[in-house]
């Protein structure tokens, strides 16, 4: 696990990181592990027209709307991405994030494929995706079953979803196999630490240098 207190105190741009998996693959626990252990990353929170789970919350999990609200958002333009999933739909509502990256501020997007096309089509240059894999399907199965929250009727549609979505794979930055969630957060880790140093979004780079060579 990096080192999430950086002495580069350089100006740069913040970033959008993308995890994304089939439902089961750890996409969920591996974003909350992040967001507790590196304060620089902000969770993006979607809009969705789903009814809670328990113990959500609005506006901090999702913010929970009607049909209605996201069509009107829709037609407004106020989304950078939205799907359907599962016979509701999610969105990103665009808010503050633009101006907040130019301020260095980080956001973590739980999002899937379709969604990962709309934000890389309207932002391309602040996209890091990453695509979580489980080590096989029949592990991917039991971890559904395990929950004991659905049917497995509801887990059968879902496991058919699983092999659409991992058709996708290929679309991401960076690919890691979900097989032990602790290496799996390391990794995750180690593409976060090298793509804040990136080049490109180091806009503090240019006047240092013109100090360092003056």
């Amino acid at each position: 696990m990096g080192d999430f207190k950086s002495t580069d105190k350089l100006a740069r741009r913040g970033l959008l990181f993308i995890l994304s998996s089939p439902s089961g693959a750890g996409k969920t626990t591996l974003s909350r592990m992040l967001l507790e252990a590196d304060p620089e990353i902000k969770l993006s929170v979607s809009a969705t027209t789903r009814p809670p789970r328990p113990g959500e919350q609005d506006g901090v999990h999702y913010h929970f709307v009607s049909n209605e609200e996201f069509d009107r958002m829709v037609e407004e333009d106020d989304f950078y991405e939205w799907a359907h999933v599962f016979d509701h739909r999610y969105g990103t509502p665009k808010g503050h994030i633009r101006n907040a990256l130019k301020e260095g501020q980080d956001f973590l997007f739980d999002i899937d494929w379709q969604g990962t096309q709309q934000l890389y089509q309207k932002d391309q240059q602040d996209v890091v995706s990453v695509f979580i894999l489980p080590p096989s399907l029949a592990e991917l199965r039991r971890r559904l079953e395990s929950r004991a929250q659905d049917s497995s009727e509801v887990i059968d549609g879902r496991m058919e979803r699983a092999r659409a979505e991992i058709s996708h794979w290929a679309e991401y930055d960076y690919v890691v196999i979900n097989d032990d969630v602790n290496e799996c957060f390391a990794r995750v880790c180690e593409v976060l630490d090298a793509e804040r140093m990136r080049r490109t979004r180091q806009t503090g780079l240019i006047p240092f240098v013109r100090e360092l060579m003056g």
